[in-house]
């Protein structure tokens, strides 16, 4: 993406939103099993702000990485770093407590924090917009 903010979400069981990935300016978003098995998505992609991407399909990918192999490296950078990102998030949402979880979260992302709404934060970390409320509160 260029620039903006996007996000990505499937309904769950209870026809309920819930967020699983957030990108920001220069960041790429994509359902990757669907791209690579090239079959529909279990997810839904979204701006959250007004946003100017760049759309890339299998065919032109494979073209691209053809006619330019170090974007190769590039593209394998940017899915080790996403793939840690994610294992590390499912860590931490075991390991710590809801209080601190959000914490880390707005400390390690405050441009989140201040470009997405409450409730798609809450949405995105687990949690109950209700009860991101009440932290917020309690910080101030």
């Amino acid at each position: 993406m260029e620039k903006g903010c996007l996000r990505m979400y499937f309904i769950n069981d209870k026809a309920v939103e819930q967020i699983v990935q957030f990108a920001i300016d220069g960041w790429w978003i994509s359902d990757l099993k669907s791209f690579n098995n090239n079959t529909p998505s279990d997810y839904y992609i979204q701006t959250v702000e007004n946003s100017r991407v760049t759309l890339i399909n299998t065919d032109n990918l494979d073209q691209l990485l053809n006619e330019l192999p170090k974007l190769e490296r590039y593209f394998r950078i940017i899915m080790q770093k996403g793939f840690a990102a994610a294992q590390l998030k499912a860590k931490l949402m075991y390991e710590m407590s809801k209080e601190n979880f959000y914490n880390h979260f707005c400390s390690s992302f405050p441009e989140f924090v201040q470009r997405v709404p409450q409730y798609m934060i809450a949405s995105y970390l687990g949690l109950t917009p209700e009860y991101v409320s009440e932290l917020r509160k309690k910080k101030l």
